[in-house]
C-alpha cells in the first residue's frame, strides 16, 4: 500500500507505568484475551504495511525489551528498535527520544501510536495514511466519535473546509466544544522533517510541566503547514486502558467482537458460555465450539472439528475432523481425537503451567 520510494516507519509510545493498574509489569504488557495491549499494537502497525517500528520505553524497560527479544525470534519480516525515555516528561518528548530512529526515514511519514490502544485497526491505518498524503498535510490526526467523549481532547474543524483548526483538552474546552464528540485518539501520521523541526519548539507551560504532542499541530499550522484530522471508522478506535476495570472492558469488547467475527464465518457455538477465542487463532469450517473453551495464540483448528466442552488450547495446531472434550494441551500438534481429560504440555511447563490452561 505505501510506495516504495516513500520511507514509512512507526513509533510506539509504550513508557509508562500504569500505576493504577497495579499491577508489577508495564502497563502495555498487560493482556487483551491473552495478547499484550502492545502486540496489539505492533500486529496493527506491520499488517497494516509498517515493518520498520521503534518501540519507546521506559517503566519496566527490561520487561518490555525483554518481551520484543521474544518477539523478533518469531521470524516476521519486522525491524525492531527502542527507544529509553528516562524521564516521562510527556508524549513530545517521549517521541524525542526516538529522533536518531526517525532521521533514518527523514524524508517520509511516522505513524505515533499509544502502545495500550489496541483497537486502532490496519485498514483506518492505511485510509489515514491515505488522506494524509493526498492533501499534503504535516500532520494527520487519527480522530473518532464517541458517544461519551468525557476527558478526550476534542476535534474542531473549520465549519466549512472541514479542515483541522486545532485540539482542545477537556480542561480547557468552552461548553460548545464540550459539545464535540469527536475526538483525539492520540495516533498521528506526521512528515517527519516537518515532525522535527517543531518538536524543540514544543513547550512544558502547563500545570504538568510536560511536553505533549498535541502541541506540535499547533506549531506547524502557526508555520503555515496543512493539519488533517481522519475519522476512524469506530469509537473503539479510542479506547485504552488505565486501570483494571478498563481492561476488562476491552477484554469484552474484544471477546464480542472476536466470536462475532468467527460466527459470521459459519463456526458453531451454540452457547458462548465461557468461550474465548484469542484475536489470532483460525478455525476451519464446519466447526463446533462448545462452553468452556479457551483457544489462545496462534491456535488452528482444522476443518470439521469439535471442541470442546473445557478444552484448552494455547498455540496449538488441530488436524481436521478431530474431536478435544476436557483437554488441555499447549505448543504441539494434535492429530489424533484424544480421550477426555487429556493434558499435554512441553517438558518445560508441565511443573508450572501456563495461567491460560
Amino acid at each position: 500500500m505505501f510506495p516504495q520510494t516513500h520511507p514509512i516507519c512507526a513509533v510506539i509510545l509504550a513508557a509508562g507505568e500504569g500505576k493504577r493498574m497495579k499491577s508489577n509489569r508495564p502497563k502495555v504488557l498487560s493482556e487483551v484475551l491473552f495478547k499484550p495491549m502492545l502486540r496489539w499494537v505492533m500486529d496493527a502497525a506491520y499488517t497494516a504495511g509498517i515493518a520498520n517500528l521503534c518501540v519507546v520505553t521506559g517503566y519496566g524497560r527490561q520487561m518490555v525489551e525483554d518481551y520484543l527479544a521474544q518477539t523478533c525470534m518469531e521470524g516476521l519480516s519486522w525491524r525492531l528498535a527502542t527507544a529509553v525515555q528516562e524521564q516521562r516528561l510527556g508524549t513530545a518528548h517521549a517521541v524525542q527520544t526516538a529522533g536518531s530512529f526517525l532521521q533514518e526515514f527523514i524524508h517520509g511519514d511516522v505513524l505515533v501510536l499509544n502502545g495500550d490502544s489496541p483497537f486502532l485497526d490496519p485498514e483506518n491505518i492505511q485510509n489515514a495514511w491515505r488522506q494524509h498524503h493526498e492533501q499534503d498535510c504535516a500532520v494527520t490526526v487519527i480522530s473518532a466519535e464517541v458517544d461519551d467523549p468525557t476527558g478526550y481532547g476534542r476535534i474542531v474543524r473549520d465549519p466549512d473546509t472541514r479542515t483541522l483548526q486545532k485540539i482542545v483538552e477537556q480542561k480547557d474546552a468552552d461548553p460548545d466544544t464540550l459539545q464535540i464528540r469527536e475526538v483525539n485518539s492520540g495516533a498521528y501520521w506526521f512528515r517527519i522533517s516537518d515532525l522535527l523541526r517543531v518538536l524543540g519548539r514544543i513547550g512544558n507551560q502547563n500545570a504538568q510541566q510536560e511536553y505533549y504532542l498535541p502541541d506540535a499541530i499547533r506549531l506547524l499550522l502557526e508555520d503555515g503547514k496543512r493539519a488533517g484530522a481522519f475519522q476512524a471508522s469506530s469509537g473503539q478506535a479510542v479506547l485504552g486502558a488505565n486501570d483494571c476495570l478498563q481492561l476488562h472492558r476491552l477484554n469484552a469488547i474484544a471477546r464480542q467482537n472476536i466470536l462475532q467475527r468467527h460466527l459470521q464465518n459459519g463456526v458453531e457455538i451454540p452457547c458462548l458460555d465461557g468461550v474465548i477465542l484469542g484475536p489470532d487463532v483460525e478455525i476451519g469450517a464446519h466447526v463446533r465450539i462448545l462452553p468452556g473453551t479457551i483457544l489462545s495464540g496462534a491456535t488452528q483448528i482444522g476443518n470439521a472439528c469439535v471442541i470442546g466442552p473445557h478444552t484448552c488450547l494455547h498455540e496449538v495446531q488441530v488436524a481436521d475432523g478431530m474431536e478435544l472434550r476436557y483437554v488441555q494441551a499447549r505448543r504441539c500438534s494434535i492429530t489424533e481425537t484424544l480421550p477426555p481429560f487429556t493434558c499435554i504440555a512441553p517438558p518445560e511447563h508441565r511443573r508450572h503451567p501456563h495461567p491460560h490452561l
